[in-house]
């Protein structure tokens, strides 16, 4: 027969040495909260200081195409994380999709561990995806020698990744405003320098292709090998071109697409009738903040609709005219939707983090209806005025990249010249703008137009 015990007996039960336990588990509890709550530009630096007590790295790289600002967050070793490439990534996600793993029994189906090419250079790595496909690298992954430590390190490396993928796709989904300007800036920086890169490249290319078919030259065999490989090397060049423009555009059927599916448990739970106009097929592709912020914008805006009482059909289209998004919201609700409410005002301010325009027309009795124009294109840039600094024409290319965010190791193989060089010229630049530190020389640039 059981035996129930009271309550109180469970005080003669043995008690964990709690304060023991919470010292032990505090510096793993940090690294969880760390990670958790970290902003987008630190989650990569959050999620590797994380895992080096237990996973030793040189360096770690996160690529997710969702995050068209920054779709690389890298922390680690500059010499790695300054020349990785998407074409590496792609590479290694295709080894990850392969299934080819050499990780061990404890490497589940969504992790590949073995060597691959990571800034120039090859490395041991270890990949993780996740569900929302975004990809984790870990380069020259030192585990604990302990068998049962290392399997354990790797449950938690994949609890970590978990929760920064997660975070990831949050904070992309619900694009706040700061999120969109600062992924419309990344995204044309990125597209400016990669068109000059392809530019410059192809003209070198093209050149080289041209002697190399002059019937004037000659050793035929030479001449067709090497225009073999100049000629991959410039098909390769492209399709990093069409990569990149992958990454910060997505075809407006794909993006609508998108939206139907996040609103897919909505229709299904609250009984109603959500209606989709498609846009047209061949309308010009989004840039990537513009199709997230739409989303996110249409979803609020469900979401605002259904809160009235008496809203049994909601109706959303888009619509392209070439150089706006234009979004349509309406409701056949009771019109008591209003444009002062803060969830409404959040909303809009996606729509000026964008310079686009909001219009909500409420008809008491017959609903409201949310008209959104969103600019496929940013606003034209003033030109910089920085003649007051008299900067040289070096000075004035580093304090452009600089502006751009790039480090110095960057902004020396952008331009040809060592480290110290770039050091020099930064404290000549620091003494003719007036600025104390690196930071307060990006903000007077930008002050003044140079991003």
């Amino acid at each position: 027969m059981a035996v129930l015990t009271d309550a109180s007996n469970t005080d003669s039960l043995p008690r964990p040495d709690l304060p023991r336990l919470v010292d032990e588990a505090q510096p793993l509890l940090e690294a969880v909260a760390a990670v958790s709550t970290a902003p987008l530009a630190a989650i990569a630096r959050r999620l590797w200081e994380a895992t080096l007590p237990y996973l030793g790295s040189t360096a770690l790289v996160i690529f997710t195409e969702d995050c068209t600002g920054r779709p690389q967050k890298k922390a680690g070793d500059e010499s790695v994380i300054s020349r990785v490439s998407i074409a590496e990534l792609d590479h290694i996600r295709a080894s990850l999709s392969n299934g080819g793993r050499s990780g061990g029994e404890d490497a589940g189906p969504e992790s590949w561990q073995g060597e691959a090419v990571l800034g120039g250079e090859p490395h041991p790595v270890l990949a993780l995806s996740s569900p929302s496909n975004a990809l984790l690298v870990v380069a020259d992954p030192q585990p604990l020698q302990d068998p049962t430590q290392h399997a354990a390190a790797g449950r938690l490396l994949r609890y970590l990744w978990m929760l920064a993928a997660e975070r990831i796709r949050e904070k992309v989904a619900d694009a706040p405003p700061s999120y969109l300007i600062e992924s419309r800036a990344a995204s044309a920086e990125r597209v400016r320098v990669t068109a000059e890169l392809v530019d410059r490249h192809s003209t070198t290319l093209e050149t080289l292709l041209a002697a190399l078919r002059s019937p004037a030259l000659g050793d035929d065999a030479a001449r067709k090998s090497a225009t073999d490989v100049a000629a991959k090397a410039l098909v390769s060049l492209r399709t990093l071109n069409d990569r990149t423009t992958e990454l910060v555009e997505e075809p407006v059927a794909t993006a609508f697409q998108r939206l139907r599916e996040d609103l897919k448990p909505l229709m299904t739970f609250s009984g109603i009738d959500v209606q989709f106009i498609e846009p047209p097929v061949t309308g010009r592709a989004l840039p990537g903040e513009v199709a997230h912020a739409a989303r996110a914008i249409v979803r609020g805006l469900v979401l605002a609709m259904v809160d009235q009482s008496g809203v049994r059909r909601i109706r959303t289209q888009w619509d392209c005219d070439g150089e706006n998004l234009l979004v349509n919201v309406r409701d056949d609700g009771p019109g008591d939707l209003s444009a002062a409410a803060p969830t409404m005002a959040r909303l809009a301010q996606r729509v000026e983090a964008l310079d686009g325009r909001m219009s909500v027309d409420v008809m008491p009795g017959w609903g409201a209806d949310v008209a959104v124009s969103l600019p496929l294109d940013p606003p034209a840039r003033h030109l910089a005025d920085v003649s007051g600094w008299k900067l040289g024409e070096r000075e004035l290319q580093v304090l452009q990249l600089l502006a751009a965010g790039q480090r110095n190791r960057a902004i020396a193989a952008e331009l040809h010249i060592s480290e110290n060089t770039v050091k020099f010229h930064l404290r000549n630049i620091y003494r003719k703008v007036g600025a104390t530190s690196r930071t307060e020389a990006i903000a007077m640039a930008h002050s003044n137009g140079l991003r």
